[in-house]
Formats: structure tokens, C-alpha cells, sequence
């Protein structure tokens, strides 16, 4: 399947506008975007506890940005971006291993500006590849947590993949405070202040935090497969320094 292989890096076609045109660019209509015809009626179910519209917003997602998806699972999010980006943009969606249900999404809808990357976390992205406007981490970070995976090497490996003044996001399940990686495994929940420290480490600023996925009444005691209501989700936004 064409749309599923890795492409060869140095001028793709298709590839993203300088980052000053793509900052440049007005929002797109993010209302249109999730009504697409391409998107499941999965997909579809799981947007109002996912909520892609102020998950997009949040990541001022533009017309002609590079972006890459950091573990993209089924592809949800990578959809989302590859639409909101627009055929002037590139997404690259990120993963470990082969998935199964990422293949047959892009099978299903071959979307020519999504790339697939089978490539470890610790080294998700090419070097001699374009560096990056806006790398996305959403509901992943607990998993890598309990991987071996050297997570400071990861983290600094996203950093460089980012332009300068690029933006990185990490949404995921909240842990309870002080609890660290205790629960990443077993609630697959991670404490919001760990990966604070993680990512300032590897030389990221917070830039911003949002509420849009949070739910103060979650005792964050239980996996969100576990759940009928949504888990309460921090959503950080991270930028490299210029």
C-alpha cells in the first residue's frame, strides 16, 4: 500500500511551506474537519471524550505544517492532522512496530501527505528529514514509561526534530499527584509531574496548559478502559526555545 510506506527524506513531494508561511496561515475549520467523510463512525464515537476540535485549536494546527504523530496507534489523531494540515502539509505518523489498524486506516483512505514511520522512540524521526512545526504525544507518554525505553534520549530526540520555536504537545491520563510512574502499567496513568521534568529536561518550555480534557471528578483510580466517564487528561504545550 502506497500511502503506508516510509518515503525517502529529502525533498518530498508535497512537503510542507516554509514554517514562516505555515505560521502565517489563518486556522482552518476545524468544525469541517471532523465532519469529514474519510473519518469512522469509531472515530466518531470517541470524539466527544477525545474532543479533537480544542485538541486542534490547542495545537494550533495550521495549513502547511510538518507535523509528526509520536506513537499513532490507530491513527485518530493522525487523520485528524493530515486533514488540518491540508496538501501543502506533511504528517508523519510515528510507531515502534507495524499496526494493524493504522495500515487499514490508510488503506481505507489513502491521505498522500501522511508518511509512516516505523522507527524506535528513541529515534522517531530522520535526521536529514524537515525539521518539524508541531510534534503530537496524545495518551502515549504513560505507555512509553513502562517500556525500555530511555525516555531522556527520546525526549531529546523530539527536540531536535522540532524547529526552533516549534511546538510540542503531551496529552494523557492523570495520575494521582507524587504517585510518578507508579501507576503507569497498572491504571496507565502517569503523573502530570513527571513529565514536566522529563521534557524541561531535555531543554522544553511549557508553554501553555489547557483544561479541556480535564474531569475533577475522576478519583484517578482506575484504567481508562475501566471507566464510563471520561479519565481527567492534562494537556501541555511545549515549545523549543529559539
Amino acid at each position: 500500500m502506497a500511502c503506508c510506506l516510509c518515503v525517502l527524506f529529502g525533498a518530498p513531494a508535497g512537503a510542507a511551506t516554509p514554517p514562516a508561511a505555515a505560521s502565517a496561515q489563518s486556522a482552518p475549520d476545524y468544525d469541517a474537519i471532523i465532519a469529514s467523510p474519510i473519518r469512522t463512525d469509531a472515530d466518531r464515537r470517541a470524539d466527544e471524550r477525545r474532543k479533537p476540535v480544542e485538541l486542534m485549536r490547542f495545537a494550533q494546527v495550521r495549513p502547511g505544517m510538518n507535523v509528526m504523530d509520536v506513537a499513532a496507534g490507530g491513527g485518530y489523531t493522525t487523520q485528524l492532522l493530515a486533514l488540518a494540515v491540508g496538501p501543502q502539509g506533511t504528517v508523519w505518523a510515528q510507531t515502534d512496530k507495524p499496526r494493524p489498524a493504522l495500515e487499514k486506516r490508510l488503506a481505507d483512505h489513502p491521505q498522500p501527505n501522511i508518511h509512516l514511520l516505523v522507527r524506535a522512540f528513541e529515534d522517531p524521526y530522520p535526521q536529514d528529514a524537515p525539521r518539524l512545526d508541531l510534534i503530537t504525544f496524545v495518551l502515549n507518554y504513560h505507555d512509553i514509561a513502562y517500556e525500555p525505553v530511555d525516555r531522556d534520549k527520546m525526549d531529546r530526540a523530539l527536540f531536535q526534530a522540532l524547529k526552533p520555536g516549534g511546538h510540542l504537545v503531551v496529552i494523557d491520563h492523570a495520575a494521582k499527584p507524587g504517585s510518578g510512574l507508579r501507576d503507569t502499567k497498572t491504571l496507565h496513568r502517569i503523573d502530570e509531574a513527571i513529565v514536566l521534568e522529563e521534557l524541561q529536561r531535555a531543554g522544553f518550555v511549557l508553554q501553555q496548559q489547557s483544561d479541556f480534557l480535564r474531569n475533577p471528578q475522576d478519583p484517578r483510580e482506575q484504567a481508562f478502559f475501566d471507566m464510563k466517564a471520561p479519565t481527567d487528561r492534562f494537556a501541555l504545550l511545549f515549545v523549543r526555545p529559539q
